[in-house]
């Protein structure tokens, strides 16, 4: 078994998977209520057979790609002056209905679609409290979005955003930019929850870090397709000897 070159394909394809992360990490520096993703690695242990030598000798150790988990800092809230923009100071998601069910988001950057609903950037109905579209009609036109998430104009109440968290935020599958999905997870009501009007939760990604990330993946990289290539010619050349022993 040809055990270097099988270990350092193993680090260089959980290079790859870190770089990748970082990079998607970057690209959405600006993203609305976007969590940074970091990769999980760890050690696979493997036994050969027929090593001889001190203990441990036959043990071979594999970089292992694990999983990933979710960077749940909130972002800085920023101030847009958009009466429609939400953001949340504290814990919990806001609810979306889309063509695959009910998905879930920090990014509160809310519009009126043509029919008066409440939508988010890809024009998904946003929730209330009752698991119903919010519809906003032509005449409420002064919109007034309280902090336990009541939204009301000057005609009276109007609904309440309806907001929940998980037990566990790691377990949230994304999908997309701004989306989670449950994932068999039961979503909790947020009785009180603490939302801001006129503003949007930032990423929490700091770009200037995740460059810095970047420039040191990419230079693990480089010194693993190094060390790969030192390997092939360290195999070519014992494999001329032999050849130049038999001719």
């Amino acid at each position: 078994m040809d055990s270097p070159s099988y270990i350092i394909l193993s680090r260089l394809s959980s290079q790859m998977r870190a770089t990748q992360l970082t990079a998607n990490n970057l690209a959405n520096a600006d993203t609305p209520g976007y969590r940074a993703t970091r990769p999980i690695f760890a050690e696979h242990v493997e036994r050969q057979g027929r090593v001889s030598g001190p203990n441990g000798a036959n043990n071979v150790g594999y970089s292992w790609d694990r999983a990933s988990w979710r960077d749940v800092t909130p972002g800085a809230i920023n101030q847009t002056g958009n009466p429609l923009d939400v953001a949340i100071s504290g814990p919990g998601f806001f609810v979306v209905e889309t063509s695959r069910g009910e998905r879930y988001t920090r990014a509160g950057r809310f519009a009126l679609g043509s029919d008066g609903r409440l939508t988010d950037h890809l024009g998904n109905a946003v929730l209330n409290r009752d698991s119903q579209p919010i519809a906003i009609a032509p005449n409420d036109t002064r919109i007034e979005i309280l902090g336990d998430g009541t939204i009301r104009s000057e005609n009276g109440v109007i609904g309440r955003l309806r907001l929940v968290r998980f037990a566990n935020e790691q377990m949230l599958r994304t999908e997309g930019d701004r989306h989670l999905h449950a994932d068999g997870q039961t979503p909790e009501e947020i009785e009180r929850p603490q939302v801001v009007q006129g503003a949007v939760e930032g990423s929490n990604v700091q770009s200037v870090l995740e460059m810095t990330r970047m420039m040191a993946e990419l230079r693990e990289f480089q010194f693993a397709t190094q060390f790969m290539e030192r390997e092939g010619e360290r195999q070519q050349s014992a494999i001329d000897r032999l050849l130049r022993r038999r001719s």
